[in-house]
């Protein structure tokens, strides 16, 4: 209580500074109301300013950059389609000359307040309509000028087949992000005006709340130095007349103001309190409670300054005697822990590091066990561990030297380290993680051998003999490692004997049976081969055979497929189907969606009207096969076929 109320008092307040206090505080409040209301002002200007000159143009921008891209596609599809439409292909020069440009210009010049993801998106959308002006010029614009261009079948066919293929995607792919762009913009707008609304409606409410506050702090400042005044005067009359009957007053848990009356209930209270505490003190003293807070009322204070040192040589000795108990328990917990636990390494690893970190309240803990090998750089694995980061971290290998293990497996000697780096080791719980503040490692060594290394990690620092009890235990852990290793190394031998001539016997059988199968193998793909070529033979003796890439263009052809046609190979090699196929049939969305399909693998069949060499149609009933390599792609298109006759 003593310490509470000194707290309460570190500034003193007289009686005119309470009153020289309110006064500054009203000053006070009323340049904090000029303040909000001033920067309220200011950020609803900034506010508006913003959209006026910036959301709100940016958003007309995008809109006109979106009609400019749809006035481009169809000036362009009207270039194609409407011959002598001089008119639309004037506007789409000047579109691509001067619209464009300027409103480039006019973007890059908004773009400069978006926000980097705005400006990204942006420039992207400049470079595909920059794309989209070069198709338009070289595949569309460039190809058909004049008459001759537009009879051309093939010129018109590229021409329409951009439109379709190109300008489109580029033009719906363009259209969609600009709407993105304009909706972002339509959001920031937005959200300038509802900043607006919530400034003003903000000022008025701060206006509303600081009004009432005014009038609150008046009617507390009265009612405060009211009672400061009487309360502590009161107090100290009561005080006095009971320590005058010799009776130890009661705490009154009272609150008084730092002023010249005050001082003197504080410290009459100061006196009674501190009378109180040395007397409960004194009785934990006498009850072995050691642990109990005291301060002497100065310190100058001899029956306090007494207790505490009695209080300080009787915690000592009761300190000691329950370090010797805690270190003696545990040498007999984990010595029937090794007794008990001498045939299994994996489990007796368990149960060591389990229950070590648990006697010694830490929170994480791992245990490094050499491994056997015959030849090579010696290293040891961790066996176990105790609320590790991963379990993957059991196979952990570690060579001599490396890390803090390592090198205490190196140096032969505890490592401690208090302060332990941020991307050392991390205690996790559901709750979340955080870095340990100490981590002891000591190696298990007896006889100055090594056979492991023992880490320990907890959030509070190790003491001086926890950190001796378990170098203690880390001898006879190390002495019962190594009767497990000779007895588990003594018995794999034993069964590695054993395993190994049954493998011998088991492996003899096998080989014989693989052989067998081997051949009947083969001799089986000998038959599906000869079948598959006498199959072939047969198919190209009676029936036209060709070879197409995935796009149509033709790769090979049997003799039956040019007598059919009535053309030589070199006619055919290198030429697009099409040639086959009738003018009405050849440019068509049909004909083009027909090789489509073949290229993603769905075959074809059916009786198709067909020119040959002469100019006649004939009717020819052809299947169209697409041929995959192993990995699943069409590599490319078979067509075997007859003529079907009249």
């Amino acid at each position: 209580m003593q310490e509470t109320v000194k707290s309460k008092f570190r500034f003193r307040l007289t009686i005119g500074n309470k009153i020289l206090g309110s006064f500054i505080i009203l000053i006070a409040l009323f340049i904090i109301v000029v303040s909000i209301i001033f920067g309220n002002g200011n950020a609803i200007d900034t506010v508006v300013k913003n959209s006026r000159d910036n959301y709100r143009p940016s958003k007309d921008a995008i809109n006109e950059f979106i009609l400019l891209v749809t006035r481009s596609r169809m000036l362009v599809t009207n270039w194609v389609y409407l011959q002598t439409n001089t008119e639309d292909k004037d506007a789409l020069r000047k579109l691509q000359n001067d619209d464009y440009p300027a409103l480039r210009k006019q973007i890059v010049s908004l773009s400069d307040n978006w926000d980097q993801n705005q400006k990204l998106q942006m420039d992207t959308v400049f470079l595909k309509f920059d794309e989209l002006v070069t198709i338009q010029q070289e595949s569309i614009m460039a190809n058909l000028q004049s008459f001759e261009n537009y009879e051309d079948p093939t010129v018109k066919f590229m021409a329409e087949n951009s439109i379709e293929s190109e300008v489109i995607p580029i033009t719906n792919d363009l259209i969609e992000r600009l709407n993105v762009l304009a909706q972002k913009q339509g959001e920031v707008t937005s959200q300038s005006d509802v900043e607006v609304i919530s400034s003003i409606k903000q000022l008025k409410n701060l206006t509303l709340i600081l009004g009432g506050i005014f009038l609150a702090i008046a009617l507390v400042s009265a009612i405060y130095l009211l009672r400061s005044i009487t309360k502590p005067v009161t107090f100290l009359k009561n005080i006095v007349v009971k320590l005058g009957r010799g009776e130890l007053v009661e705490e009154k848990q009272a609150k008084f103001s730092n002023d010249e009356i005050g001082d003197m209930a504080l410290a009459m209270d100061n006196l009674v309190t501190g009378l109180k505490g040395t007397t409960l003190f004194a009785e934990n003293i006498g009850n072995g409670n050691y642990s109990s807070d005291f301060k002497p009322l100065s310190e100058h204070d001899v029956l306090g300054n007494a207790l505490l040192n009695m209080r300080s040589n009787l915690a000592k000795v009761a300190e000691d005697d329950k370090k010797r108990n805690w270190a003696t328990e545990g040498m007999a917990k984990f010595g029937e822990i090794l007794r008990t636990n001498n045939s299994d390494l994996l489990k007796l690893s368990d149960e060591i590091i389990g229950n070590l970190v648990k006697y010694l309240k830490a929170n994480q803990g791992a245990l490094y066990i050499m491994d056997d090998q015959d030849e090579g750089e010696q290293t040891m694995s961790m066996k176990s561990c105790y609320a590790w980061d991963k379990k993957k971290f059991l196979n952990q290998q570690i060579h001599r030297g490396e890390g803090l293990a390592g090198q205490a497996w190196q140096e032969g000697d505890l490592i401690y380290l208090t302060e332990v780096p941020q991307n050392y080791v991390r205690i996790t719980s559901g709750l979340g993680d955080a870095n340990p503040t100490s981590v002891l490692i000591v190696p298990l060594k007896v006889n100055e051998q090594i056979f492991g290394v023992v880490e320990v990690a907890s959030f509070s620092s190790f003491k001086d003999f926890e950190i001796e009890f378990v170098q203690k235990i880390a001898e006879s852990i190390a002495s019962t490692i190594s009767a497990v290793k000779i007895n588990a190394r003594t018995q794999r031998l034993l069964e590695e004997s054993q395993e190994m001539t049954e493998q011998m016997r088991a492996q003899e059988e096998e080989m014989r049976q693989n052989m067998e199968e081997l051949q009947a193998t083969q001799e089986e793909m000998q038959r599906s081969q000869a079948e598959t070529e006498s199959t072939m033979v047969a198919i190209h003796g009676a029936l036209a055979v060709a070879d197409y890439s995935t796009d149509g263009t033709v790769a090979k052809v049997n003799s039956n497929f040019l007598d059919l046609f009535g053309y030589t190979q070199d006619e055919v090699i290198g030429e697009h189907h099409r040639m086959f196929a009738t003018k009405e049939e050849r440019n068509t969305e049909e004909f083009r969606q027909f090789w489509k399909d073949l290229a993603a693998g769905y075959p074809k069949k059916g009786i198709y009207k067909r020119l040959n060499r002469k100019g006649e149609v004939i009717s020819v009933r052809s299947n169209f096969s697409p041929i995959k390599n192993r990995s699943g792609e069409v590599v490319k298109v078979m067509e075997i076929a007859y003529e079907m006759k009249a």
